[in-house]
């Protein structure tokens, strides 16, 4: 991978209110005080691997190469369920094999997975329920100070997989999506990306049904869209979103994640 930056991201669902992501950075500091620290988010869901896969897959990009990314919503810890370390788009990610790292790898394609069960680099003794500490942390920090990724443990040819980013192809008319995140502000995210789509659907008279609610605004900016009113743009993460302008799209479209979209082209 090149040299490796000493800068890890943490994502978890353990919130700020208790010791457990002060107890992970500890961890890390010991092992590498020099280490650099990024906090992504702490306030996922509890146990919604969903919505970190999501966040996650939003912003690793905006990182550099060599960036250890150690994501933990775990609601399998204490279970058989594999620690796993991959290596991906020149970064390196840590956490449980959930699905949490499945739409990175399904974007980037290409990637090496390692199933960790090197003991020597765990934190002792080892918790059953906080993996995040004993064993993500110092692993992350591991690697952090030069750990091969080969000498976690053994190769892993599959990994667990969450539904597939891509959208499916219905006829030449229509493409079948799905919700794949609703942010705080109540704006609904879908898997259809401008590469699905095309720059000028919505100008030639494109339309997004959700809830057999036809959508035909198409906005850039918030400012242009009318007050109230469900309307489509791309958004931040590159995903083709649902907004409505001073209020909540969830709400009015009485929307929720995996629920179906179907984008239309109109006929020619």
């Amino acid at each position: 991978m090149g040299n490796r930056q000493s800068l890890i991201t943490l994502l978890t669902d353990f919130g700020t209110q208790d010791y457990f992501v002060a107890a992970m950075k500890g961890v890390i500091l010991s092992i590498n005080p020099s280490v650099r620290i990024v906090d992504i988010t702490h306030d996922v869901p509890a146990q919604d691997i969903e919505a970190a896969a999501f966040s996650l897959l939003a912003c690793y990009r905006d990182f550099p190469a060599g960036t250890i990314h150690v994501a933990v919503v775990d609601p399998g810890v204490g279970s058989n369920r594999r620690a796993l370390a991959i290596e991906c788009a020149r970064q390196i990610f840590v956490g449980p094999d959930n699905g949490i790292f499945s739409w990175i790898c399904e974007r980037e394609n290409k990637y090496r997975a390692f199933s960790v069960t090197n003991e020597k680099l765990f934190r002792q003794p080892l918790s059953a329920t906080f993996h995040g500490r004993d064993v993500f942390a110092p692993v992350a920090a591991a690697l952090s100070s030069g750990t091969g990724i080969d000498e976690l443990g053994p190769p892993v040819k599959e990994i667990v997989r969450f539904s597939p980013l891509r959208p499916t192809t219905l006829d030449d008319q229509t493409i079948g999506g799905r919700i794949i995140h609703i942010d705080r502000f109540g704006n609904c995210i879908t898997n259809l990306t401008l590469d699905d789509l095309g720059e000028k659907a919505f100008e030639r008279g494109a339309k997004v049904t959700i809830n057999d609610y036809a959508i035909v605004a198409f906005h850039r900016y918030f400012a242009d869209a009318n007050e109230g009113e469900p309307f489509c743009y791309f958004g931040s993460a590159g995903f083709l979103e649902i907004a409505a302008k001073n209020s909540s799209a969830e709400q009015i479209l009485q929307a929720r994640r995996g629920q179906s979209v179907q984008f239309r082209r109109p006929c020619t």
